[in-house]
């Protein structure tokens, strides 16, 4: 586990383009934290690290459920906000997605945690103050603990 604290929505950014950049197809990023917290931002980053191009246009697709963006490696960004459980999770057909060539990023994961892979990135976002987030980084499994090792 390692812990980091943003002072800005730029360091939160630079800290998921570090991710992105050390990421591989079939990745998943499970991120947690309430409302404001700085998911979507830490999203942004990790799509620049992805070599995403249109990643200002990259926002939160609470009401698609699902965005693809082509970079290095496709990015699924998934924000599940509004659904209602892990049954209309399902109807996504997010297996093929965690299962992919590409990196799986979701908002709101605490609502599907039960039907993660066992393997997968857990990223924790609280607010300490108006610009500072406190973020926690909890790899589950030997392929992210290695991953997680070479953030820096």
């Amino acid at each position: 586990m390692k812990h980091f604290t943003s002072k800005s929505a730029a360091e939160t950014r630079n800290l998921g383009k570090r991710l992105g950049r050390i990421l591989h197809g079939g990745d998943i990023i499970a991120l947690c934290g309430e409302l404001g917290s700085g998911k979507t931002v830490l999203v942004k980053g990790i799509a620049e690290g992805l070599g995403v191009k249109s990643n200002k246009d990259i926002n939160s697709p609470s009401f698609a459920i699902l965005k693809e963006y082509k970079g290095r490696l496709p990015l699924y960004h998934f924000d599940i906000y509004r659904l209602n459980g892990v049954a209309t999770f399902s109807n996504v057909g997010y297996i093929e997605y965690f299962y992919g060539k590409g990196v799986s990023v979701i908002e709101w994961a605490d609502k599907i945690i039960d039907i993660l892979p066992k393997e997968f990135l857990r990223i924790d976002l609280s607010i300490e103050e108006e610009s500072k987030r406190r973020i926690r980084i909890i790899p589950y499994g030997k392929r992210y603990r290695e991953l997680l090792g070479k953030l820096n």
